[in-house]
C-alpha cells in the first residue's frame, strides 16, 4: 500500500503496475518475511533476504503497450548494474566508550557542498512530527535519524541510533537498546526518555500531522512504552504487530528536553514549531545535517552535525560534506536545466522524467555524469474523487455538492471513468516507455502484488455501457445524470509538474468523448494539501504516493477507514485527533480487516493472503483510480563519491538514493 509520506516516508514515500508481466524487472520475486519472534538483533537485525540477484533483473522497463511511441528517442539506459553489497555494519567504540557505526564506503575527502534541487514550493515545516508532504519529512530524515533503518542492498531492518534490538518469543514485546554515547546536535545524551516520549507521547497522541500512529499499530492496540533503563526501552502489544519494525525506519527520534516543553503548552503551540519561519538555530537532530538557512521557494541550506554517530575506517567523524544547499525551482524542466548548467550536482529519483533521459544519456561523457535506471518505482499516481457524504460540522454545509457525491460514491461511476483512460497511451507518450500502467495499488515492485489482477484497458464502449446502467444519458455529446445534472467536475493537481499536467489533460480529453466536461486547474502544492487535508473542500485530484515494496502496512493510514490520510474520504477526528468511524462502507472495513490481520501475523501465508486481498478490493471498487508508476532514474555528477544508488535505498527525498548521505563526497579534480 502507499506511504506517504515519499506520503514521507514516507516518506512516499517511500511510492505498482498491473500484471506479473514486469517481476523479472524488479527485485520482489520473494516474500521479505517480518523478523520471527525470538530473535535478537546485534549488528544487523535479519527481517528479509532478496531471493533473487539484480543479474536476473537486467531489462530496461516497457510498458505493456502495443501502442509505439510517438518519440523515436531512446529511453532510459537498461537496468544499472547494482554496487556490491558491503556487509553488514561494524560497531567500534572510541577512547570516551562511544558506541559508533562504521561506514561501509571507500575513505573520503572532507569539505565542500553538495547541490541538489527540488521542485514546488518547498517544505511546509521543519517540524518532522507535523510534516504531510514527501518533502518536509525527506528533510526530516536529513536531520533527524531513527532507531532502526532499512539496508539498501538486502531489505533487512538494521539498527540505526540502536544497537540491538529484540523480538519476545511470542512476539509481542520489541526491546530497543541505544548504542552508547549518542548526542543530540547540541550535545545533549540521546536516552531511553526520548523513545518514551517520542511514542508515547507525539505519536500515540496524535501530535502534529497525526498520520504516524497508523502505521506502528492497529488502533485497538497501541503499544505499552516503558523505560527499562537509560538507554533500553520496550514496546509491548497485546498481540504481535508484524510490519513494527519495518515502518519504524521512517519515524524519527525526537528530542524530549527541546520539545516536550513546547507540548505542555498544547497542540495549538505545537503546530508551529519549527515551521518555514523559525530560527534555524533552535532545531536540535540526529541526522548528519541540520538546518542552517532557508529562503522560502528559493533555496535551504544544511550544515554538517558534528555529533553525528558515525566515522569512517579511520575514526574520523562523518559526514565528509561541509554543507548542503537545495535548490528550490517551480517546475521539473528547470531541475534538468539546472543539472546540465552544472548548478547542481544531482538529479535523484522522481526528477528524472522519460523526455528527459535520451537528453541525458546524450550529455554523459561531455559533462561528467551517470544516467542509472534502478528499475520499477514503488510508487503510484493515480486520479482520485472525493467521496465525502458529510456536513463541515463548522459551517453546515457539505464539503461536497450532493448531486455530485452522487457520481463519485458510485462504483460504476469510478469504473467508468477507470476505463476511459489510456494507461498504455500515458506512458509510452508522456512517459516516453519509461514507466509502467498501473491498475492496482500495489506494483510488481511489491513482493505482495497479486498478479492474478487484470490490467485495466482503455474501453470507451465500455465506459458508455455502465455509465447507462447507472441511469447516465448522453445527449448532443453532453452526459447528464438520472435527475437531469450536467455531469461535470473540477480537477486539480500540484502545478509544475509536467507530466501530471500532461496526464490529467488526457483525462480531460478521455472524458469529453463521454461526454463529461472537467475543469482542470493546476493548484499550487501547499494550497492543494490544505484542501485534501484540512479544508476538504475538492472533488478530484491526481496526486502521486510513495510506498513501500517490504510492507504493505506502511499505508495503512491511508487505506484504513479511520486513517488520517484516507484522504478519498477523510473523516475528521476529535480534539485528541482519534477518529471514531461510523459510516464506513463494508468494503472499507474488509480491507481495515485484511491489513490488521497481515500485521497481526508473522506466517507469511497469512500475511500474503490478506494483503492480497486488501488489494483485490481496492481494485474492485476503485476508490483510487490507479494509472502509472514510473522508473527510478537518476543522473549523478561523476564527482560524487560513495554514491551507491539501490532500489530498496530510494523510499524518501531528498535523501532519496543517497541512503549513505552522511559517506558521500566530492572527489578532487573532478
Amino acid at each position: 500500500m502507499a506511504q506517504m509520506a515519499h506520503r514521507c516516508k514516507s516518506l512516499y514515500t517511500v511510492f505498482w503496475a498491473a500484471s506479473s508481466l514486469f517481476l523479472s524487472l524488479s527485485l520482489s520475486g520473494c516474500i521479505m518475511p517480518p523478523p520471527k519472534p525470538g530473535s535478537k538483533i546485534s549488528d544487523v537485525l535479519k527481517v528479509a533476504e532478496l531471493k533473487e540477484s539484480s543479474k536476473n533483473s537486467q531489462e530496461s522497463p516497457q510498458s505493456q503497450s502495443k501502442e509505439p511511441s510517438k518519440s523515436d528517442d531512446k529511453p532510459a539506459p537498461g537496468l544499472s548494474e547494482l554496487p556490491a553489497d558491503p556487509g553488514p555494519f561494524n560497531l567500534i567504540v572510541d577512547k570516551e566508550g562511544r558506541e559508533l557505526w562504521q561506514a561501509r564506503g571507500e575513505l573520503g575527502k572532507f569539505g565542500g557542498t553538495l547541490r541538489l534541487s527540488s521542485f514546488g514550493d518547498g517544505p511546509k515545516t521543519f517540524n518532522a512530527w507535523d510534516a504531510s508532504d514527501v518533502e518536509s519529512h525527506g528533510i526530516g530524515l536529513m536531520q533527524f535519524d531513527s532507531l532502526v533503518d532499512i539496508d539498501p542492498w538486502t531489505g533487512k531492518t538494521t539498527p540505526k541510533l540502536c544497537k540491538e534490538v529484540t523480538v519476545s518469543p511470542d512476539g509481542k514485546v520489541v526491546t530497543f537498546r541505544l548504542r552508547k554515547g549518542l548526542q543530540w546536535s547540541d550535545g545533549k545524551p540521546i536516552t531511553a526518555d526520548d523513545i518514551v516520549f517520542t511514542f508515547d507521547k507525539l505519536v500515540k497522541d496524535n501530535w502534529g500531522e497525526g498520520s504516524n500512529r497508523d502505521t506502528i499499530s492497529i488502533p485497538s492496540d497501541y503499544p505499552t512504552i516503558a523505560k527499562v533503563d537509560d538507554l533500553t526501552a520496550t514496546f509491548t502489544f497485546k498481540k504481535p504487530f508484524s510490519p513494527l519494525l519495518l515502518n519504524l525506519n521512517a519515524l524519527m527520534l525526537a528530542p524530549k528536553h527541546v520539545m516536550e516543553p513546547v507540548t505542555k503548552k498544547g497542540k495549538a503551540a505545537f503546530r508551529p514549531f519549527w515551521n518555514i519561519n523559525c530560527d534555524p538555530k533552535t532545531i536540535v537532530g540526529s541526522g548528519p545535517f541540520i538546518l542552517s538557512s532557508y529562503i522560502p521557494s528559493q533555496r535551504v541550506e544544511f550544515r554538517r552535525n558534528p555529533n553525528y554517530h558515525m566515522v569512517d575506517s579511520q575514526g574520523r567523524r562523518l559526514p565528509y560534506l561541509d554543507k548542503i544547499v537545495i535548490s528550490i525551482v517551480k517546475e521539473q524542466p528547470q531541475m534538468i536545466l539546472k543539472f546540465l548548467g552544472k548548478e547542481v550536482d544531482l538529479l535523484d529519483i522522481r526528477s528524472v522524467r522519460g523526455m528527459d533521459a535520451a537528453v541525458l544519456r546524450n550529455k554523459e561523457k561531455e559533462l561528467g555524469f551517470t544516467l542509472r535506471n534502478l528499475g520499477p518505482d514503488d510508487g503510484t499516481v493515480f486520479l482520485m474523487f472525493n467521496m465525502n457524504q458529510r456536513k463541515n460540522p463548522k459551517t453546515g454545509k457539505y464539503y461536497v455538492d450532493p448531486i455530485k457525491q452522487e457520481w463519485f460514491n458510485s462504483t460504476k461511476f469510478r469504473w467508468a471513468v477507470s476505463h476511459a483512460i489510456d494507461r498504455n497511451s500515458v506512458v509510452n507518450n508522456i512517459l516516453r516507455s519509461v514507466g509502467f500502467p498501473l491498475s492496482t495499488c500495489q506494483t510488481t515492485a511489491s513482493a505482495y502484488h497479486n498478479s492474478e489482477l487484470k490490467p485495466i484497458e482503455c474501453d470507451l464502449e465500455k465506459s458508455k455501457a455502465l455509465l447507462k446502467e447507472d441511469g447516465f444519458v448522453l445527449k448532443n455529446n453532453e452526459l447528464f445524470d438520472k435527475k437531469g445534472n450536467r455531469v461535470e467536475f473540477d480537477l486539480m493537481t500540484n502545478a509544475g509538474n509536467t507530466i501530471r499536467d500532461a496526464v490529467c489533460i488526457h483525462i480531460k480529453e478521455q472524458l469529453r468523448q463521454l461526454g463529461i466536461k472537467v475543469n482542470y486547474q493546476p493548484v499550487e502544492f501547499n494550497a492543494m494539501l490544505n484542501r485534501t487535508h484540512t479544508s476538504l473542500d475538492w472533488q478530484a485530484i491526481m496526486l502521486g504516493l510513495s510506498g513501500s515494496r517490504l510492507e504493505p502496512y506502511s499505508g495503512a493510514n491511508i487505506w484504513k477507514s479511520d486513517g488520517r490520510m484516507h484522504e478519498f474520504d477523510q473523516r475528521t477526528g476529535d480534539e485528541s485527533g482519534n477518529i471514531k468511524v461510523t459510516d464506513a462502507r463494508p468494503w472499507e472495513l474488509e480491507i481495515d480487516k485484511c491489513l490488521d490481520q497481515a500485521a497481526g501475523s508473522y506466517d507469511e501465508k497469512v500475511r500474503t493472503e490478506n494483503y492480497r486481498k486488501a488489494e483485490t478490493l481496492a481494485y474492485e471498487n476503485q476508490p483510487f483510480i490507479y494509472i502509472y508508476s514510473g522508473a527510478l532514474l537518476t543522473a549523478a555528477s561523476n564527482k560524487i563519491g560513495n554514491y551507491k544508488p539501490t532500489p530498496l535505498g530510494t523510499y524518501y527525498t531528498p535523501k532519496g538514493t543517497m541512503h549513505n548521505l552522511e559517506e558521500i563526497y566530492l572527489k578532487e579534480g573532478q
